[in-house]
């Protein structure tokens, strides 16, 4: 009896285990099933009170006319915030990576008090550098400039204090044998730090990339004309005072997010080695 009521209990819990996935799974895939459904929907089926899981007519012109539109530049917002985004990953990933590794392997008497003042930074709020910012690169001429929307983004305080913590707990053994070899902090950085370091990069890339991608203040500001626009100030200009275009507003976003996705899909396993290795993901 005890073992019929013990394999019982383990079907139930199993059941509900499943059934939560289930409904997680549900609850994450909605918005995009939302997304794909009123991008394919015309503006009078998204305005009917009627519901319809699916269109009743799939209206595949929305991402040509997203396109074809003279005074939508859709195709070089992309490849914009495709610029913007790579960019700023690369930079982050190489000048952050240095130095953290700098403050954690290379003795310096001021390196404690150099990444204090670094993570001091991460107190002080968006809206309080964002002036001095804007000043500084209007004085260098960089309005309405890919160098203005790309550099101020290359170095961040909080991927630097992320690698510092990560190459604190590098095995040592490793680097001092490539020190034995002759190597000395650059090279081993290069060829014996990097190549292990991977997964972590990755999904420090990931949250970097996604970030740039996302941003909507400083490329609006920043970016006045239409030739440096990105992709998120080409979707704001569906929404205006004078007309909402819904169904193009989704196919636009449709297309919008399908460079995060692909990405996603293609270092998700150095991702979550990442999250795995660093604990950034909890207990």
């Amino acid at each position: 009896m005890a073992v019929v009521n013990t394999s019982r209990s383990a079907k139930i819990g199993s059941l509900l285990r499943y059934s939560a996935l289930i409904l997680a799974a549900a609850l994450f895939l909605a918005p995009f099933y939302l997304l794909f459904r009123n991008a394919l929907m015309s503006e009078a089926d998204l305005g009917s009170p009627r519901w319809h899981w699916l269109p009743p007519t799939w209206e595949w012109g929305n991402f040509s006319a997203i396109f074809n539109d003279p005074a939508l530049p859709m195709t070089r917002s992309l490849v914009n915030s495709i610029l913007i985004s790579i960019f700023q990953t690369l930079g982050v990933l190489i000048i952050s990576g240095l130095a953290g590794y700098g403050l954690a392997r290379i003795p310096y008497r001021w390196s404690n008090a150099v990444f204090y003042l670094i993570t001091a930074t991460l107190l002080i709020p968006a809206a309080v550098t964002f002036v001095p910012s804007f000043v500084l690169v209007s004085s260098l001429g960089w309005i309405s400039t890919l160098r203005g929307l790309i550099i101020p983004g290359l170095f961040q305080a909080l991927a630097t204090f992320l690698f510092r913590q990560f190459f604190l707990s590098f095995p040592k053994e490793i680097e001092e044998a490539a020190f034995l070899d002759g190597l000395g902090y650059w090279g081993t950085f290069w060829r014996v730090v990097v190549p292990n370091s991977m997964g972590f990069a990755a999904a420090i890339g990931t949250i970097t990339f996604i970030g740039a991608w996302n941003a909507f203040l400083w490329p609006l500001v920043i970016g006045r004309e239409q030739t440096t626009w990105t992709v998120q100030i080409a979707l704001s200009t569906f929404l205006t005072a004078q007309s909402v275009n819904l169904s193009q507003l989704f196919a636009a976003a449709l297309v919008a997010i399908a460079p995060l996705l692909l990405m996603f899909l293609f270092l998700q396993r150095w991702i979550v080695e990442g999250v795995e290795r660093t604990g950034m993901g909890g207990d």
